[in-house]
């Protein structure tokens, strides 16, 4: 049994959070904390009300690494999950090395002032916390995350090789909103708008943003337009797949939201650089965020489907040949609202988030050092996914994606 911290009070912080209260036997002691207390309080009303589990509560600003030094050692975890904004990553790293706990987040460091996605300021944590005898896990998510623990789920028991690999991410979810984003807009925005990146004969090709279009028949969804993007599970995937010839990401993305991103990027509302306005600097994307709808109030209104899976093909094991196998995860957005009060899209991540920190604390998953999801057995990872309210399928394919 463990006692855990969790930083962040988003809609995956919900999630997370509930889904450990309901693995009690696993987390036995939960602090929740985040810049704004009463967010955090109002998740542990709702684990009280669903679960008859405590919740303990804290005001702290992530940033802060002094602060969240005094606040880690008075609460005494075995492991910090970090859920909050991927800029904070660092500081909590740092935080996390300086009162010697364990670490593990859903989303990659990325700074506050370039929409730009990569692993390389987390890796060179890895000394320091390979030293200090701790463990951090990064990316335990779905995507990244779920997608990467796939992808060696497929190479462990059905592909000795994999040559080529799509990742398909489809939301088929309405919220009746006119626009709203589905996790943080400041964060949805900035990836969705930054160039896209795919892996191809060794090296990362860059390609216009939105640029590249195909139509994905998605069980459970039907048809949908997906986009080509970068995501940072292609970097990490890349690295511990050396033999892929090409690698992509692909997200789905409906007409109405591109023509609103559209309008929003034409005059100027998608910026990330300061501006002046009565006299003071604001960030027009972080002004556009405060004003969406915030992803944690979608739930009761979001009905229909997630469908995020993985494509590879490949040598077989079996010594058959090429093929090519489809695993993927469905996902009720109406189940998700009614299991912990939020929408499927948080759920789909705060569920491998609980299931990535219970590999940490119960040591099924054990190293001392920085690690991508790529690094353990797949295996136990997702028997537990599936028990949890994650059941995925795979399936033989005719042959590779024809786009």
């Amino acid at each position: 049994m463990a006692k855990v911290l969790v930083i962040g009070a988003g809609g995956v912080s919900s999630v997370c959070v509930h889904k450990m209260a309901m693995n009690a036997e696993i987390f036995s002691d939960i602090h929740l904390a985040s810049r704004t207390k009463s967010k955090c309080d109002s998740i542990a009303a709702s684990v009280q009300e669903r679960t008859g589990q405590t919740v303990s509560t804290y005001e702290i600003d992530a940033e802060e690494v002094p602060a969240m030094v005094n606040l880690i050692r008075k609460i005494e975890p075995s492991l910090v999950v970090n859920l909050a904004l991927p800029y904070q990553d660092l500081p909590i790293m740092d935080a996390c090395l300086e009162a010697g706990v364990a670490y593990l987040d859903t989303a990659n460091y990325e700074p506050k002032d370039e929409a730009k996605f990569e692993y390389k300021w987390q890796w060179a944590y890895h000394d320091r916390f390979k030293d200090a005898g701790l463990m951090a896990l990064l990316g335990s998510g779905f995507d990244p995350g779920v997608t990467s623990v796939f992808t060696m789920w497929l190479k462990k028991h059905k592909l000795k090789t994999i040559r080529q690999l799509d990742i398909l991410d489809c939301n088929g979810g309405d919220h009746g909103q006119a626009f709203a984003t589905n996790f943080n807009p400041e964060i949805n925005i900035r990836e969705v708008t930054a160039p896209a990146r795919h892996w191809e004969n060794g090296e990362f090709v860059e390609t216009p943003a939105m640029g590249r279009k195909v139509e994905f028949d998605f069980e459970a969804v039907g048809p949908k337009n997906t986009y080509m993007m970068y995501h940072e599970e292609l970097e990490s995937l890349a690295r511990f797949n050396p033999e892929m010839e090409r690698a992509r990401f692909w997200m789905t993305f409906g007409d109405e939201y591109i023509k609103h991103l559209t309008v929003l990027q034409n005059v100027g509302m998608t910026r990330i650089d300061p501006v002046k306005y009565q006299g003071r600097e604001i960030i027009p994307l972080q002004f556009l965020s405060a004003v969406l709808p915030k992803p944690e109030t979608l739930g009761e209104t979001t009905k229909g489907n997630t469908n995020i899976g993985v494509i590879a093909t490949g040598e077989a094991l079996d010594g058959s040949g090429e093929k090519t196998f489809y695993i993927n995860n469905i996902c009720s957005h109406e189940k998700a609202y009614e299991e912990t009060g939020n929408q499927a899209v948080s759920y789909t991540t705060g569920v491998p988030a609980m299931v990535g920190a219970a590999m940490m604390v119960q040591d099924t998953w054990t190293g001392e050092g920085v690690f991508n999801m790529e690094e353990f057995d797949p295996d136990p990872f997702l028997d537990m996914l599936g028990e949890n309210g994650l059941p995925w399928d795979v399936k033989e394919l005719d042959g590779p994606v024809g786009f």
